[in-house]
């Protein structure tokens, strides 16, 4: 059996659980896809399934739902995509029956059902189009959530997060809301403003008691509605992508992980309507996940944190590897290592 480089962990707990290890390469069912990896892009999502079982799974777990790379592999009812096709997507799909996959996206190779992934837009690099399948299929899922129509106005809580960023171009681009209102802290209020929002609020130095003007939609990307919430219209929607929302009018938004979202958004994307925003500490090197774990961790990203794929073949010499049989049962022998 093929064996790859990957990243993953064998209990809950913090970073320093992930090892650097083999595990299997997968072999695609009839509908899925193999790709090689070249870029990653981390979420909230993989570092709180790693510190508890919010999602049911076995051990040992790679991490990751984001991905970008190239079809080196196909299962024989695959339609959409051919050999070398590039293409992008969130390979966990959290509304599937069973478990999600043990083998996420911090590995050389991956399989995906070709249903969730689409073609990358051509302008965009790996690492740009891995920063965007869970953020901005998350954004998307917030508008539709709220019912909201062209010509409404939107205040947008954490709009220089992962989904921040994307749902303040999303509103003024793509769902034609008539005013976009944003915050941030002090030193990324112009950077928001780039992004096309109409008002930034800086958070350090206005409360949200002190603003007087009510909005159609509240959109909290970060857990405040308990606070935030004063600032919505009496009748108007509140969408919280925190689990559980803070207040009581508020209403959960997951999302919907599916290709076709990522299709319907290549217009924009290709056109440069829709940017990509990447944290710029990174992209982070393969070797460099848990650094880059501990950076998201912070709270701090402006954007996307991204990983760069880096061949196992090219892995430094000081990264050592110890042996470790019990990684993958009934493959003999294994190593893993912690970096």
């Amino acid at each position: 059996m093929k064996m790859q480089k990957a990243w993953l962990y064998e209990e809950y707990g913090p970073k320093e659980v992930l090892k650097l290890g083999d595990f299997p390469v997968p072999t695609p069912r009839h509908d899925q896809l193999l790709v090689q990896v070249q870029a990653v892009a981390l979420n909230p999502i993989d570092f709180k399934r790693r510190q508890g079982p919010i999602f049911p799974s076995d051990f040992p777990v790679v991490p990751g739902c984001d991905m970008a790379g190239v079809v080196v592999g196909k299962g024989d009812s695959v339609t959409k995509f051919s050999i070398g096709d590039e293409v992008y997507g969130n390979i966990q799909d959290f509304n599937a029956k069973g478990n999600l996959k043990r083998l996420g996206t911090l590995a050389e190779y991956i399989v995906v059902e070709e249903t969730l992934v689409a073609l990358k837009p051509t302008n965009l690099s790996f690492e740009d189009a891995a920063s965007l399948p869970l953020a901005v299929q998350t954004a998307i899922e917030g508008f539709i959530t709220a019912g909201f129509k062209d010509g409404q106005s939107v205040f947008i809580v954490g709009g220089a997060g992962g989904v921040g960023t994307l749902a303040v171009q999303l509103a003024k681009h793509f769902y034609g809301a008539s005013q976009v209102v944003a915050t941030t802290s002090t030193p990324k209020v112009e950077f928001v403003k780039s992004l096309g929002a109409d008002r930034v609020i800086d958070y350090t130095k206005i409360k949200y008691e002190e603003i007087n003007e009510k909005y159609d939609f509240l959109y909290d990307t970060i857990g405040d509605c308990k606070n935030s919430f004063v600032v919505a219209k009496d009748e108007a929607p509140i969408v919280d992508i925190t689990w559980p929302p803070s207040h009581p009018r508020a209403v959960y938004s997951s999302l919907t992980v599916c290709g076709e979202s990522l299709e319907k958004l290549r217009p924009y994307l290709e056109s440069g309507t829709l940017k990509v925003v990447i944290d710029p500490t990174g992209p982070y090197r393969f070797t460099d996940v848990i650094e880059a774990f501990r950076y998201l961790e912070t709270g701090r990203a402006r954007g996307k944190v991204v990983i760069s794929h880096f061949p196992s073949k090219d892995l430094p010499s000081h990264v050592q590897f110890q042996s470790n049989s019990k990684i993958i049962p009934d493959i003999v022998p294994q190593k893993a290592a912690v970096y």
